[in-house]
């Protein structure tokens, strides 16, 4: 029976064992009820079907890559990105009715999955000043209205762009060229608060933001680190690639806090043995790792590794690559073996055997990569973590060959691609001069705002005008009750949205919903069929085409409201094509090909079967730095503290959720069914701490500047994660991570190490809670 989207969930918290695998033949059945509940058999068949195939659909889940064309299943899919993909080819549909039924004030009650089921957009959508509805308005008349707040601006810096993930490369490189053609640099995009570590530590010390590794080397490792990441749940495909390099003879060890089932086992359902067998093991040692803890493993692990060159000279370290292709190795080597033992033990939880036993897994192997996720990247110290785990893969030179490397693992399926087009606040000299040359204009030089500036600049009324290109903004980003304060402060907010969020109901004066295709659906523009492009993890660009017919007539493409806003806006200036790009997006790869480098002969190259692997310059020998060279570096040991009686929380997604969207209640694999108001404690932490199982209590942040944050009414579940800490949902939490608490050097928001005290809850009064 289809669920009634019309009513909130009602929420019955039941606890079972956490499951000690991923997938197998539940994934296809908990895939197969979704996706029916949510659209038709035969719509559900084409986007099942054509998903990740080339001429295909790709799929928005996530950014893992594909395999080669002629070695893809004709199920290339997880259960997630099934359920994600029908949840946009939904045939429940938000109309115009909706908006006259639901208030603004109503609908910013609602829970994330709520406002999520209720359907598709279809027709622009305009909130009044002092208005509490929202009331339909044409697209000419949105967007001269948007173009007129821009156009009244004091400075265009008083607008911020932002963008999440999901967007195409063509509709990625509009909008920084529009930002950058009207006047600003203000275009923080969702990598500020996921990923931005890793860009930041990999540029200082690679000369390049992305991960270096192919699916090829992943399959060819002997060794890999899956080190604060959770495959089975954010990037199941990942799965597939580490069974095959297990069949090949690799070893895998997860450095986690939590034991998560993808870590341990996974039946793949797509083959025999996954659905009647018991899988394949994916980790052969598990280090049960204190939260933050990651810098002084590393730390640790260098140091066994220098000392066990200095009992076998020239066995253990690649002395000619360090030599040739590195600088600054003798002043981390002294700095590496200053490090305690104490401080190593304490901040990681574990023992030095442990960490000993780790090394001679190193010494071991030739071919050593090292996998990482959010896990690393959202704490204070999360850059020299990174740029530590660099240090570890420059040692035997792990870097350049087959089979080794850095991978920091993405979410958002074009998160990556976004950056490479151009979004980004701090966008280097050389593409702001292939803009200027390619386009004609002087793009502005000085950086803008990222995320947390943005907000920020929002809260004290610097940023005025506030435009999201797809994405949740209001709940993804941290410390909710500041980012509402601050949208609200804005006198215009405009959404270019597939479905409704919360950022819909928290939004500004006037605000503005502008309802797009979505990546399911066909894009016909004057010029013909559309196909848009994306890029993977691993620097792999390549097409995606729609095959659904579009939820309304009334949608149009993100490069369509794109490219209009701009003629509506710029008024001719710099004389950029707008009319012509809306067109045919094959005028728009062509302009990229002259701006991005490795891009030449964009539109032709992508179209081919697998489409383009951009060039990495790391596995050419060539580390853009400051020295040219791969870069050591000194990293002070650190670790997150938290007081006496407090815990170190980190916020994570449940199986069942798709970045702010939980699409149930439930998330099997950790035992977790009927409510998302949980918070997972240690069982001795919780005896300490006098909580009883099923006990409900207050999440209260702890954090310099004195202003409570609290989460309220969650309910304790014992649960074997890393003593001292502690893990609860996003986006519930969020309001829990403080602004200002934010990753040295990348600003970026520390969600995984936020300390907090758990108090006994107060009796609240039934009703929906977000």
């Amino acid at each position: 029976m289809k669920r009634r989207p019309g009513r909130e969930p009602r929420e019955e918290l039941g606890v079972t064992p956490p499951q000690e695998w991923a997938a197998g033949a539940p994934a296809v059945a908990h895939a197969v009820e979704y996706s029916l509940d949510q659209t038709s058999v035969r719509r559900a068949g084409v986007t099942l079907l054509t998903m990740n195939q080339v001429d295909g659909i790709d799929c928005p889940g996530c950014a893992w890559a594909d395999p080669s064309p002629g070695h893809r299943h004709r199920n290339e899919y997880c259960e997630n990105g099934a359920k994600h993909i029908n949840d946009e080819a939904t045939s429940r549909r938000v109309t115009a009715d909706f908006f006259r039924r639901h208030p603004v004030s109503d609908l910013a009650r609602r829970s994330d999955r709520w406002l999520n089921q209720q359907g598709r957009l279809t027709e622009p959508m305009v909130k009044r000043p002092d208005s509490d509805h929202y009331e339909p308005i044409g697209w000419h008349q949105a967007l001269t209205l948007l173009a007129a707040e821009l156009k009244a601006l004091d400075s265009p810096d008083e607008a911020v762009f932002y963008t999440s993930g999901r967007a195409s490369n063509e509709a990625a490189f509009v909008l920084q060229l529009f930002a950058r053609a009207f006047g600003t640099n203000n275009l923080p995009d969702c990598s500020n608060m996921c990923h931005e570590s890793s860009g930041s530590a990999l540029h200082e010390t690679l000369g390049t933001g992305k991960g270096t590794v192919s699916l090829h080397d992943i399959h060819h490792a002997d060794l890999i680190f899956l080190v604060g990441q959770n495959p089975g749940t954010n990037h199941p495909r990942q799965l597939t690639a580490l069974e095959q390099a297990k069949r090949n003879g690799a070893r895998v060890i997860a450095v986690n806090p939590l034991p998560e089932a993808g870590l341990l086992r996974f039946k793949n359902p797509q083959k025999l043995r996954g659905v009647i067998g018991s899988g394949v093991r994916i980790a052969d040692r598990f280090l049960q790792i204190r939260g933050g803890g990651d810098l002084a493993l590393f730390q640790g692990l260098n140091r066994l590794l220098l000392e066990a060159e200095d009992a076998r000279p020239g066995t253990v370290l690649d002395h000619d690559f360090i030599r040739s292709g590195t600088s600054g190795f003798e002043e981390f080597a002294a700095h590496a073996r200053t490090v305690a033992w104490e401080d190593v033990c304490a901040a990681t939880g574990l023992a030095r055997e442990e960490i000993e036993d780790v090394r001679d897994e190193v010494l071991r192997s030739s071919r050593v990569i090292v996998c990482w996720a959010m896990g690393v990247t959202q704490h204070k110290h999360a850059v020299p973590t990174i740029r530590e785990i660099v240090n570890f893969l420059l040692l035997r030179g792990n870097l350049g060959r087959a089979g080794t490397g850095a991978c920091p693992v993405r979410g958002h399926s074009n998160v990556q691609g976004d950056r490479t087009m151009g979004i980004w606040e701090r966008m280097p000299d050389s593409f702001l001069d292939a803009l200027r040359q390619e386009f004609g204009f002087e793009p502005p030089r000085a950086h803008g705002l990222d995320t947390v500036n943005s907000i920020r600049a929002m809260r004290e009324g610097r940023v005025r005008v506030f435009v999201s290109l797809a994405g949740n903004f209001v709940r993804a980003a941290p410390d909710s009750a500041v980012t509402e304060e601050a949208i609200r402060r804005c006198r215009l907010t405009a959404h270019i949205s597939t479905k409704l969020n919360r950022s819909h109901a928290v939004c500004g004066r006037t605000a503005l919903i502008l309802p797009t295709l979505g990546r399911t659906e066909r894009d016909v523009q004057a010029g013909g069929e559309q196909f848009v492009t994306v890029e993977n993890s691993m620097s792999e660009v390549h097409t995606s085409r729609g095959r659904l017919e579009p939820a309304s007539r009334l949608l149009l493409s993100e490069v369509a409201i794109l490219c209009r806003l701009a003629r509506h806006t710029l008024d001719g200036k710099a004389g950029i094509p707008w009319e012509q790009f809306e067109a045919d997006y094959g005028t728009i790869r062509d302009r990229i090909s002259r701006v991005v480098p490795g891009l030449h002969h964009f539109d032709r190259r992508v179209s081919r079967p697998g489409g383009i692997r951009l060039p990495n310059p790391v596995n050419e020998g060539i580390f853009a730095t400051s020295t040219g060279k791969a870069r050591f570096t000194r990293n002070a040991w650190t670790m997150p503290h938290a007081p006496e009686r407090h815990l170190l929380l980190q916020t994570l997604r449940s199986h069942d959720q798709w970045n702010t969207v939980p699409y149930t209640d439930d998330d099997r694999y950790r035992g977790i069914h009927g409510s998302r108001r949980v918070v997972l404690v240690n069982p001795e932490d919780a005896a300490e701490l006098s909580l009883a199982e099923g006990q409900s209590v207050d999440l209260v942040s702890v954090w310099a500047d004195e202003v409570e944050r609290r989460a309220a009414d969650f309910t304790v579940v014992p649960y074997p994660t890393a003593r001292g800490c502690a893990a609860a949902y996003y986006p519930e939490t969020q309001g829990l991570v403080p602004l200002d608490s934010v990753s040295d050097i990348s600003n970026q928001p520390t969600s995984k190490s936020v300390v907090v005290r758990l108090e006994p809850a107060a009796p609240r009064p039934d009703g929906p809670r977000r």
